[in-house]
C-alpha cells in the first residue's frame, strides 16, 4: 500500500470515528435531552395523538425544492399550531449530547449548530421542550401535526425556508434509532427534524417514555 493510500484510508477512518461519536451523542440526546424534571404530579402528554393517524398519501405532498445556500435560522413558525419561536444555535455538552435550551426558556427552540442549516442540503435538527413544571412549552403540540402541514424557518439571509411535514413518529426511548431520527430520509433533499418528549412521564426515571419526531422537507421559499 502506498503512502497516499495509507493516508487516505486513515482520513476515512477518522471521519467515520468522528461521525460515530456524533451519532452516539445524538442518540443520548434523543433519550435524555428533552426530559423535563417534574414533581410527583407529572401527567401524560398529548403527543401520542399522532399514533394511528392515517398517513397522507405521498402523491398528495408537494415535490421537494432545490436546497438553499447556508444561512442561520432566526425563528421557526408552525402556523397550524400558532407557534412562533426564536431559534438559538447549540453545540454538544460535556457528555457529547446536544446542549438543549435552558429549562427557563421554554419558548425557545434549539438548533444543532454543527449540523445542516435549515433549508440547506442535509438534515437540520431542532429540539424544544414539551412542557415545564407549570405549563406547556414550545413543542407541546407537535405530535398533533400530520403530513401536509407546513413549517417555516426564517433565516438571516432574508429567505424563509418552507417545509412540508411528511412523517410524525412517536418512538419509545428504548428503541430510539439515531440514524432514522437524524439521517436524511432521501439523499440530496433539505430536511428538517423537530424533536421533543412524548409518551407518559415516568416518575421513577424522572423523564418521558418516548420522543416525538416530526420530519419535514423543503418545498418552497419565501421572503
Amino acid at each position: 500500500m502506498s503512502d497516499g493510500e495509507r493516508s487516505s484510508g486513515a482520513g476515512r477512518l477518522l471521519t467515520l470515528l468522528t461521525w460515530t461519536l456524533v451519532l452516539l451523542g445524538l442518540w443520548l440526546w434523543g433519550r435524555e435531552v428533552t426530559d423535563v424534571r417534574r414533581g410527583a404530579s407529572g401527567s401524560t402528554t398529548g403527543d401520542l395523538a399522532a399514533v394511528g393517524r392515517p398517513p397522507k398519501a405521498e402523491a398528495d405532498l408537494p415535490p421537494a425544492a432545490k436546497p438553499l445556500r447556508d444561512a442561520l435560522p432566526q425563528r421557526i413558525d408552525i402556523p397550524d399550531l400558532n407557534v412562533q419561536a426564536p431559534v438559538v444555535g447549540r453545540g454538544l455538552d460535556a457528555r457529547g449530547a446536544i446542549d438543549p435550551p435552558p429549562y427557563d426558556q421554554a419558548g425557545v427552540v434549539a438548533w444543532y449548530a454543527a449540523g445542516a442549516k435549515p433549508g440547506a442540503a442535509g438534515t437540520a435538527l431542532m429540539v424544544g421542550h414539551v412542557d415545564t413544571e407549570t405549563r406547556p412549552a414550545v413543542f407541546y403540540k407537535i405530535g398533533t401535526l400530520h403530513p401536509g402541514n407546513r413549517v417555516r424557518v426564517v433565516r438571516d439571509d432574508g429567505r424563509i425556508a418552507e417545509f412540508t411535514v411528511d412523517d410524525v413518529e412517536v418512538v419509545g426511548s428504548d428503541h430510539f434509532d439515531a440514524d432514522r431520527a437524524y439521517g436524511p430520509h432521501r439523499p440530496g433533499r433539505a430536511e428538517l427534524r423537530l424533536i421533543t418528549c412524548g409518551g407518559t412521564f415516568d416518575r421513577a426515571s424522572g423523564g418521558y417514555t418516548a420522543n416525538v419526531i416530526v420530519s419535514a422537507y423543503l418545498t418552497g421559499t419565501g421572503v
